[in-house]
């Protein structure tokens, strides 16, 4: 029986692409076309068929590995039965989605192949961290599955040589990604395939703090108990980044100063919150990316034609974060009656789901207690929200002179897969323009 030397046959227009998968080990018995590699580029994910039958004896690729055309990958003794010969797999075209070359069959793992070394599980942590110094021999493949489920997996954080396949030759389905996942939803702590603690991250080592003095344990309050899984979901599962910015808000404060007799006599508390919800829904109207939501596939930008604004508000059961509907269509008055209506229902525990449901970006001000700076936690499914800090007199530079304005810190965190940097500072800044002259607001 003849060896055949295998070569990465022709793979688009790319100088070289990135070894992600080492599908067989030596020893496997492999059938023409059962696949190889898994190679990953910036436009798309393929997968390497075998050109002949027969079994590998050979690795000499390893995962991390850039490889191009022609590069030597494997050795293969081809079998008796191989008596055709070999035909070169048409490479993937470079635009072509995981979804469309995921047809290749698996390839027929040996009665005991080695173990797959930790290194190669498909999880996105042990692939940014695998180094490319590799036994070849340590990277047989435990578990069968095309690129799109592979990338499904990674997406969701499930550890997929975990995951128990029904398909033909236990080759590995988006479906029993699915039941992987539904099976922890659902309490199973033992369902294979799901990284607990958020995509394989480890837990926090449990201690006996009293060895070391006393101690009290009180339980979370209700609300602390269902914001903090909300907060945990959105951490792990949101790219945050938070932009941070000041801006000058003297003539706004002189103006609500202005306007706070008349407010007072119509039973309206007239804060520089209000203010703020129109400056930011009119940057919300020019920059309709950040009034969003992402597809739950993450693969389409919801944009919203209404604005409902969420405020945090501090109650002594914990944070809650009711709404306010339709602020584009309010003046400064009404915003404040309905501040300050749904403000006294969280402090009395009467907020009902509509008074929480439907906002499109969140505001939390921690103005009114102190500090200078923070980051605030996107609301997900929201795409961003913004954290104001305390206001404070600074000397300003007029080109001349420096002159005592009121500078208010603010933040904004957002989702990095709906917005990029440049449209974060631009959002922040225009807010901030806002601020600093409210008669723009009218133009």
């Amino acid at each position: 029986m003849a060896t055949q030397q295998i070569n990465i046959p022709d793979i688009g227009d790319f100088d070289s692409v990135e070894v992600i998968e080492v599908l067989v080990s030596v020893g496997d018995m492999v059938a023409i076309d059962d696949s190889l590699l898994t190679l990953e580029s910036d436009k798309a994910t393929m997968e390497i068929p075998s050109p002949v039958a027969g079994k590998v004896t050979k690795i000499s690729v390893a995962v991390g590995d850039d490889v191009k055309e022609g590069d030597y990958v494997f050795d293969i003794e081809a079998s008796a039965a191989a008596a055709a010969p070999a035909v070169e797999a048409p490479a993937s075209a470079p635009a072509q989605t995981a979804a469309s070359v995921a047809t290749a069959p698996a390839p027929v793992a040996a009665t005991e192949a080695p173990k797959a070394a930790p290194v190669v599980q498909s999880s996105p942590v042990a692939l940014a961290n695998a180094s490319k110094p590799i036994n070849s021999q340590s990277m047989g493949a435990t578990s069968h599955a095309s690129p799109s489920v592979r990338a499904f997996a990674r997406k969701l954080g499930v550890e997929i040589d975990k995951v128990p396949g029904s398909g033909p030759k236990g080759r590995i389905k988006q479906t029993d990604v699915e039941a992987a996942i539904k099976a922890v939803m659902s309490g199973q702590s033992s369902a294979p395939g799901q990284a607990t603690g958020g995509a394989g991250i480890p837990p926090v080592p449990v201690i006996d703090f009293s060895k070391f003095g006393d101690t009290t344990t009180e339980e979370l309050g209700r609300i602390k108990k269902i914001s903090g899984k909300f907060l945990h979901a959105s951490w792990l599962n949101v790219p945050h980044v938070t932009q941070f910015d000041e801006c000058d808000i003297t003539e706004m404060d002189q103006f609500r100063k202005d306007q706070k007799a008349s407010a007072e006599k119509q039973g309206i508390k007239l804060t520089p919150l209000v203010f703020v919800m129109k400056a930011v829904v009119k940057a919300l109207q020019e920059f309709p990316s950040v009034n969003a939501s992402l597809s739950p596939d993450g693969q389409s930008i919801i944009k919203k034609h209404y604005y409902n604004i969420g405020i945090a508000v501090d109650t002594p059961n914990g944070l809650m974060v009711p709404v306010v509907k339709d602020v584009d269509k309010k003046g400064i008055y009404e915003l404040s009656r309905d501040l300050m209506e749904i403000s006294a229902k969280a402090r009395d525990g009467k907020l009902g789901p509509a008074d929480m449901s439907g906002g499109t970006f969140t505001i939390s001000s921690l103005g009114g207690i102190g500090g200078t700076q923070f980051t605030p936690i996107v609301n997900a499914p929201e795409v961003a929200i913004m954290g104001l800090s305390k206001a404070k007199m600074q000397p300003v530079w007029n080109g001349s002179e420096f002159i005592p304005r009121l500078v208010m810190p603010f933040s904004v965190s957002y989702d990095h897969r709906a917005l990029d940097g440049a449209e974060g500072v631009r959002f922040t800044t225009t807010v901030g323009n806002y601020l600093s002259d409210l008669r723009q607001l009218i133009l």
